[in-house]
């Protein structure tokens, strides 16, 4: 009997959810291994999309399970991860009911695929709908405090695709080239969905994929040059290189440091491709030692990346107490390493894609060296800093422009 067209992107869809729950893996690490026998570009889109919803809506896709059912179904049944698929194209994705039946329901067999389709029909012969924004897991929304609410309703949607530019001034040029929106010069936003490497502009190395947020910790360095040429910045922690990129765009002498050969070689393959220049270093940070003080460093510490939930719903259930405990005491490590290799006068800018106080805003407490607050003007319009002179950015934030990621930024300069 022959298989339903598409099933195989719902196979890999099953396993990259099974690779989250079970193995506690990423989405992007999981991603390769769970799509690898599908061809087509669209395949694994959308094997990547129905995880994504199921992760994004999980705690109300099971909330519309648990009222279809006599019993409830175990947390980890098979029957309830394929539910959730099948809910989540139908809701989610605009899948018709007859065809989420048609690939869903031969994921599993025997008394299992009876329940789901009986559930899954009883849920349409209801026209469940699912709420206007995202219901968080209970422990996420009591960390995130008093913007959990707005936070929630920034993860509803998939994130538009931004690019950072090489050229800031040709901002109006690839505005028009790729139809495309900006919120600050060197900035563009698409609509999401887009094959990146068939874009203009993608080859000749114009302009590279970077949200918006993610920006900002580069730009609070400025310019590299001082008339004298390059002035020299270390980029910790560097791979895969977007701040890297953003650096040698500015002037920069930079030298990126990374411990992972494999997102170091991303990183030289997005140099060679945008024709920037930087020496790069493989070396674990807390060992390393430099020839000489930098004129700035910028540390974008490895974190728990929950800031990324918009674009990585899988932060949304891998992420507890235990690893944002570990991910905030190897970033205070790091921080106290990076300061001593900074030139007196120098800047130092420290930042992580984390919604975690004890990431951000904690790990300014134990910090000596004088805060440079960022100005109104090195922002985008909509976004300030805070009291202190800090940058905290959420995904609740610029919410009809097309939202952003959650950051944590500060910076702070060496005296003289």
């Amino acid at each position: 009997m022959a298989q339903p067209q598409g099933i195989h992107a719902r196979r890999a869809a099953l396993r990259l959810l099974d690779a989250v729950f079970r193995r506690g893996e990423t989405l992007d690490i999981a991603f390769n291994t769970a799509t690898k026998d599908l061809r087509k570009f669209e395949d694994k889109a959308l094997a990547r999309a129905i995880a994504s919803e199921v992760l994004r809506w999980l705690v109300d896709l099971d909330a519309l399970i648990d009222n279809a059912t006599k019993k409830p179904l175990p947390h980890d049944a098979k029957a309830r991860m394929v539910l959730r698929m099948m809910l989540a194209q139908w809701l989610r994705l605009g899948t018709p009911p007859h065809a989420v039946v048609a690939t869903g329901l031969d994921l599993l067999a025997g008394g299992p695929r009876r329940l789901a389709h009986g559930v899954f029909s009883t849920l349409t012969k209801r026209e469940a709908v699912l709420p206007a924004a995202p219901t968080l897991p209970a422990e996420v929304a009591a960390r995130w405090g008093e913007r959990a609410e707005a936070m929630a309703a920034g993860l509803a949607e998939p994130p538009p695709l931004d690019l950072t530019l090489r050229d800031p001034t040709e901002t109006a040029h690839w505005q028009v080239q790729l139809s495309a929106d900006t919120l600050m010069p060197g900035h563009l936003r698409l609509p999401r969905g887009a094959n990146v490497e068939t874009l203009p502009g993608f080859a000749e190395g114009a302009w590279w994929v970077q949200d918006l947020a993610a920006s900002l910790p580069a730009r609070l360095l400025g310019q590299g040059t001082d008339g004298s040429g390059g002035r020299h910045v270390l980029d910790l922690c560097a791979a895969p290189g977007g701040k890297t990129l953003q650096l040698a765009a500015q002037g920069w002498q930079v030298t990126a440091l990374d411990i992972s050969k494999r997102r170091l070689d991303l990183l030289k393959a997005n140099l060679k491709r945008t024709g920037l220049k930087a020496n790069t270093v493989r070396a674990d940070a807390l060992k390393w030692e430099p020839r000489h003080q930098f004129d700035a460093i910028l540390l974008d510490a490895p974190c728990t990346a929950t800031g990324t939930a918009r674009r990585h719903p899988d932060v949304l259930h891998r992420i507890g107490t235990r690893q944002i405990e570990e991910m905030a005491e190897l970033q205070t490590a790091l921080l106290q390493q990076a300061q001593g290799w900074l030139k007196p006068g120098g800047t130092l800018v420290y930042a992580t894609c984390s919604l975690e106080r004890e990431e951000g805003e904690d790990q300014t407490d134990a910090f000596a060296m004088p805060l440079a607050p960022v100005q109104p003007d090195e922002l985008p319009a909509g976004l300030a800093a805070t009291a202190e002179g800090w940058i905290r950015t959420d995904p609740g934030m610029l919410f009809e422009a097309g939202g952003l990621d959650g950051f944590f930024i500060a910076r702070w300069r060496r005296e003289a």
